[in-house]
């Protein structure tokens, strides 16, 4: 179910065994401002914003500086075959 600000989290990740990734927040960045806001693709997500309304509280959530309604974020943990050899790949700069 969508909270208010239309984002459906499972969090399923979360639910792993901690060795699988780490909980961490995004690092805040100053003065974040939108260029660019694809209107359909929202409305197709069930993001159901307003420009004029919510240009401010979308630059915040989409930079990170403030996280949505039922977001926990992490950083995965995770490892693989990478060209023949075996590879720790997950170093933390993604978030989920």
């Amino acid at each position: 179910m969508p909270n208010a600000s239309g984002f459906h989290f499972d969090n399923s990740y979360s639910q792993l065994p901690e060795k699988f990734f780490v909980k961490t927040s995004p690092v805040p960045v100053t003065h974040p401002s939108l260029i660019l806001y694809n209107a359909a693709l929202a409305t197709e997500s069930g993001l159901q914003w307003d420009m004029k309304r919510d240009a401010e509280m979308i630059s915040k959530i989409f930079s990170g500086n403030e996280l949505p309604i039922g977001a926990e974020p992490i950083a995965q943990a995770y490892a693989g075959h990478q060209f023949g050899h075996f590879t720790m790949l997950g170093d933390g700069r993604a978030i989920l």
